[in-house]
């Protein structure tokens, strides 16, 4: 949803909702504001998701596992904030059953390195 308020509140339970989509997604978007795109992520079982093409920030609001990103992996859990830059291969691997991220996008096509 696109919004021109400036003060936009979301919660994870209500996120969730919209959850899993009409053709059984396991991503929403919740709401953008300029270059800015928030949605909620909460993969089951795999996480089949390929490089993006924008900057992105995951907050892990629940659920822990083991985030692999390029050739780095590490262990994770709720509240960490974890990054992946525009083209790089990540995923989430031996996750818990109740993931679910915040995940923002934000700047330039390509990633705001370019």
């Amino acid at each position: 949803m696109k919004s021109n308020n400036p003060c936009i509140t979301a919660t994870v339970t209500e996120a969730l909702e919209r959850l899993p989509g009409p053709e059984g997604q396991r991503f929403a978007t919740i709401f953008q504001h300029g270059s800015l795109l928030v949605e909620i992520y909460a993969p089951r079982g795999v996480d089949p998701q390929k490089p993006h093409t924008r900057d992105e920030v995951y907050f892990v609001a629940a659920g822990t596992g083991e985030y692999v990103c390029g050739d780095h992996r590490q262990q994770f859990g709720p509240t960490d904030i974890l990054f992946a830059a525009a083209g790089l291969e990540h995923r989430f691997e031996n996750f818990s059953g109740d993931l679910t991220l915040w995940v923002l996008f934000y700047g330039p096509e390509g990633g705001e390195s370019n």
